[in-house]
């Protein structure tokens, strides 16, 4: 582990992870960090262990306690999605029907989880055709979320806090994947202000899901390269990325959000070619110049690119995500000074 070192208080901090594991999500209020590694297989860091390797095929995400992880394991040469129990011990769940038939070696992933790990959300298949998303509990099991498009895929790539509310993306008939959320299993699909009318899939919510966030702001509109976040009250409002990229085929993408809103953590992307971006109080940052910036003065140096957050602590103080090293793709966590009053 390297750690870059800043002075305390008002100063944000940045360490990176050893062993090419890539971060996915935080826990136990930002001091768990879990996530896969390059070449497959789950882990989890804490201060005092450093990067477990946990087996499986990758872990997505962690309980708000640090007591549950979920993610994807193998079981019969089918990927499934999972609950890992010690060491590299795993717990599959199975797909949305009895005798579900995988696509190749894809039978369901997990990619969200509620604040206790009691409920679990992603992508289930039956054969290549039937592809959806889905929400678990032990008392229901796998639950298929359906897809209001016949014919066409649906996927969770989230879940609130409490569960309630599932968030991902539902496929348009042409093909595009645009945001929804479930509530008690009735689909909402986002509207936006682009001239499609949509917005693109959504990836996170808060702990009540009163504030979702996602990727591609104005759909359809090949100039713009905002992520979203949505309220109950306001409805979808783009996220700005801090400037224009060429080519214009750069995607604005919100990951996570912390609970008051405040933090908003994702990228700027196109292919392999991204950058990790943080909106504060809705203004946005790269996350290089932001630290530079607070007390991180040689953050990323060498860096081909600071790839993008993908999950923080619940007061959007921790942050995780990974990039292209210097020599490897490499995972980083970064604690930010504490926020100032909102202007």
């Amino acid at each position: 582990m390297l750690a870059v070192r800043t002075d305390a208080g008002n100063q944000a901090v940045m360490f990176t992870l050893a062993d090419s594991a890539l971060p996915s999500d935080v826990g136990a209020n930002g001091s768990m960090v879990i996530g896969s590694f390059r070449n497959g297989g789950g882990f989890y860091w804490m201060p005092t262990t450093g990067v477990v390797f946990i087996g499986g095929k990758n872990a997505a995400s962690v309980s708000r306690d640090g007591k549950t992880i979920i993610g994807t394991a193998f079981d019969q040469r089918m990927s499934q999605a999972a609950i890992w129990l010690r060491t590299a011990e795993w717990k599959v769940l199975g797909s949305i029907a009895p005798n579900a038939l995988p696509c190749d070696e894809l039978l369901s992933s997990a990619l969200g989880s509620s604040a206790d790990g009691k409920v679990i959300v992603g992508l289930a298949w039956n054969t290549c055709d039937t592809a959806r998303a889905f929400r678990w509990e032990e008392s229901t099991g796998m639950v298929d979320l359906g897809s209001t498009v016949p014919g066409r895929s649906s996927r969770a790539n989230g879940v609130s806090g409490s569960g309630k509310v599932v968030v991902g993306w539902q496929e348009h008939d042409t093909g595009p994947r645009l945001g929804a959320r479930w509530v008690d299993g009735r689909q909402t699909v986002f509207t936006g202000a682009g001239p499609s009318g949509f917005v693109g899939e959504a990836h996170a919510a808060t702990t009540d899901g009163s504030m979702i966030v996602g990727q591609s702001c104005r759909f359809g509109d090949s100039l713009d390269q905002s992520a979203w976040i949505w309220t109950a009250a306001g409805g979808v409002v783009c996220l700005p990325s801090p400037r224009i990229r060429l080519p214009l085929f750069y995607t604005g993408a919100a990951f996570a959000v912390s609970d008051d809103g405040r933090v908003v953590g994702g990228n700027q992307g196109f292919g392999l070619e991204s950058e990790a971006v943080i909106w504060i109080d809705r203004v946005p940052h790269y996350l290089k110049d932001y630290l530079r910036a607070n007390g991180v003065p040689n953050a990323f140096e060498g860096w081909v690119n600071t790839g993008g957050v993908f999950g923080m602590s619940r007061d959007g103080r921790v942050l995780v995500g990974s990039g292209a090293g210097p020599t490897d793709f490499t995972g980083y966590v970064v604690i930010l000074p504490p926020l100032g009053d909102p202007q």
